[in-house]
């Protein structure tokens, strides 16, 4: 497999547990709906658990823009490989968004509420305020990439690592989701997005581009914060 196609299916079985979880708690006549933000939490981390342990050996499973320009921003990747990861990034991202909706296919017209089925897709603040929105996505994409520096550093018994990252991306859910919905992820939030505003979902409300710079910008700049400030502090 190469890293192009690990990158790209590592995000879309990020997005198919990621987004399926969110879907199944907060979509109508869903078995799982109302379970609420532990499990939300409790998937996304084992979607990228489980996502590493997929494609990681094939791509280092970054799946993630902030992650590989964290990376890039410290040396510890080559900025020329940057362009062809993100674009695998977002090509699966959205995949994985096209195969929720599929999914959950009678559930759409099924569930009344608009934000509802935008949720499955990308996140949003629960209280709007762009300059602390943005404040918490560098803050949990900050936490984000100076633990998976710091996790990488240790030794584990073998195979156990990606297990410890997602239960890292758990911790950063419970903690710090709670205000912007923890995107920490651009491609995450916008392959996801622009499936939403592709696909024909059932009475859909608009894909709130006015908000969706924030998850994109927040992430980058705490993806670089945050490998750099593990680089002074632990290199």
């Amino acid at each position: 497999m190469t890293s192009f196609m690990a990158e790209l299916i590592g995000t879309m079985i990020l997005i198919i547990f990621g987004g399926g979880v969110v879907a199944g708690v907060v979509l109508d006549k869903s078995k799982a709906q109302n379970s609420g933000w532990i499990v939300i939490s409790m998937g996304w981390g084992f979607a990228v658990a489980f996502a590493v342990y997929i494609v990681g050996r094939y791509s280092g499973a970054h799946i993630n823009p902030a992650v590989t320009i964290g990376l890039a921003s410290i040396g510890e990747f080559p900025w020329a490989k940057v362009p062809m990861y993100i674009t695998a990034q977002m090509l699966g991202a959205f995949l994985g968004g096209v195969i929720v909706y599929l999914h959950y296919l009678p559930h759409w017209a099924a569930t009344k509420e608009k934000d509802a089925k935008l949720a499955v897709f990308s996140t949003a603040p629960a209280i709007n305020n762009p300059i602390a929105n943005l404040l918490s996505e560098i803050i949990g994409t900050g936490v984000l990439v100076f633990g998976l520096l710091g996790i990488g550093a240790n030794e584990f018994s073998k195979g156990l690592n990606p297990l410890i990252v997602g239960f890292f991306i758990v911790a950063i859910g419970l903690s710090l989701g709670g205000t912007t919905g923890y995107a920490i992820n651009p491609a995450r939030d916008l392959g996801p997005r622009i499936a939403h505003f592709l696909l024909p979902i059932a009475g859909k409300r608009d894909s709130d581009w006015s908000y969706a710079w924030i998850p994109v910008v927040g992430p980058i700049l705490g993806g670089v914060g945050g490998a750099m400030i593990y680089k002074v502090i632990c290199l």
